[in-house]
């Protein structure tokens, strides 16, 4: 169908305003996590794809390998004025912040970055360091004075966290996990659009767990309070599928209701939301975050990277004593104590 022409742009996709910064962004943007699975050329080759089928936000992450990297060379070559591109460092400290900064402008290949966020703050003790006078986001001001970047956002997993962090107003923009399955944002969202802050959707597919992206794209384009998901893409023809639900909106059918409703019922017994009830663990395991990482290594394909991070961690899965007390506390009576041993045999 001519529609989806790689080189033609016959329909855009919707456009939605990102809150207070007044960008324009695709509400389909390109998440960048799966593109570390690919080389520079098809980097190069999935980034012009993606601009000539009407998308315009990318974002990355320091952490992500050599995300940032690849994403650099794909603007170049497509065109620095085509994207709004953003990244995030998980850095909690002034200095190394700063240093953060410079880095993803290097590996970037651009002058200035459009928005520059600070990554999964989850914890009070993180909110406090970041926000403190030695702070990540003493260095992220600094930066958008000097020009570095224009705009600042936060990202988590925690939706207490970013109800703190909304009230503060040094934020323009928040990123928080939203589908079918995951839906403890929504009043988030709206409070969020109150304050005119624009709303990131990570994990619109439920980092691939959810088995139809095209029914969880759409479920999400739904609410208004939205400005732009960004589903990870390395190939060709998940940039065309996406693009179809933004293209040409629609609102879910009777039918299509139903079939979510199922799939969310059924991932309900196994699949984490991320809402921490389940903490404090006795022992320090972040219990949410061994999940997360568990699903970067069975639906991302990112094994090696999973492996790493894991072995990289003080406290993880393995150091589960099995008490028992966080599997009352979780809502969806999820077999979490099976499930750390399981992520170690996966990870470890």
């Amino acid at each position: 169908m001519a529609e989806f022409n790689i080189k033609g742009r016959v329909s855009q996709v919707q456009k939605r305003i990102l809150g207070k910064t007044n960008y324009e962004v695709s509400v389909v943007g390109f998440g960048g996590i799966p593109i570390q699975r690919v080389d520079k050329k098809e980097a190069m080759t999935l980034i012009s794809a993606a601009s000539d089928q009407g998308i315009n936000f990318i974002d990355t992450a320091t952490g992500y390998s050599d995300s940032e990297a690849l994403i650099g060379y794909g603007i170049e070559h497509d065109g620095r004025d085509k994207w709004i591109v953003a990244t995030k460092c998980p850095l909690r400290d002034y200095e190394g912040m700063k240093n953060a900064i410079n880095s993803s402008l290097e590996k970037l290949r651009i002058e200035v970055i459009d928005l520059y966020q600070l990554h999964n703050v989850s914890s009070e003790v993180d909110f406090q360091q970041v926000m403190g006078d030695k702070g990540a986001l003493k260095a992220l001001k600094e930066a958008k004075a000097e020009g570095k970047i224009k705009e600042i956002g936060i990202t988590s997993h925690s939706v207490e966290m970013l109800e703190k962090a909304i009230e503060t107003g040094e934020f323009s923009t928040i990123q928080f996990p939203y589908n079918l399955v995951e839906r403890q944002g929504e009043k988030l969202f709206q409070r969020a659009k109150e304050l005119n802050l624009g709303v990131i959707i990570m994990k619109p597919i439920a980092g691939g767990a959810i088995s139809n992206p095209t029914l969880s794209l759409k479920f999400i384009m739904e609410n208004d309070n939205i400005s732009v998901m960004i589903p990870g893409m390395d190939k060709i023809e998940h940039i065309i599928e996406n693009c179809k639900v933004a293209k040409f909106p629609s609102k879910l059918t009777h039918d299509e209701r139903e079939a979510i409703k199922v799939e969310a019922e059924a991932l309900g017994n196994v699949f984490c939301r991320r809402c921490g009830y389940c903490g404090p663990c006795p022992v320090g395991i972040n219990i949410p975050g061994q999940m997360v990482l568990e699903g970067y290594f069975l639906r991302y394909d990112l094994k090696d990277w999973a492996k790493k991070r894991y072995a990289e961690q003080v406290i993880k899965a393995s150091d589960c004593i099995g008490c028992g007390q966080c599997e009352p506390k979780c809502p969806y009576n999820l077999d979490i104590r099976g499930s750390m041993k399981r992520i170690h045999q996966n990870l470890g």
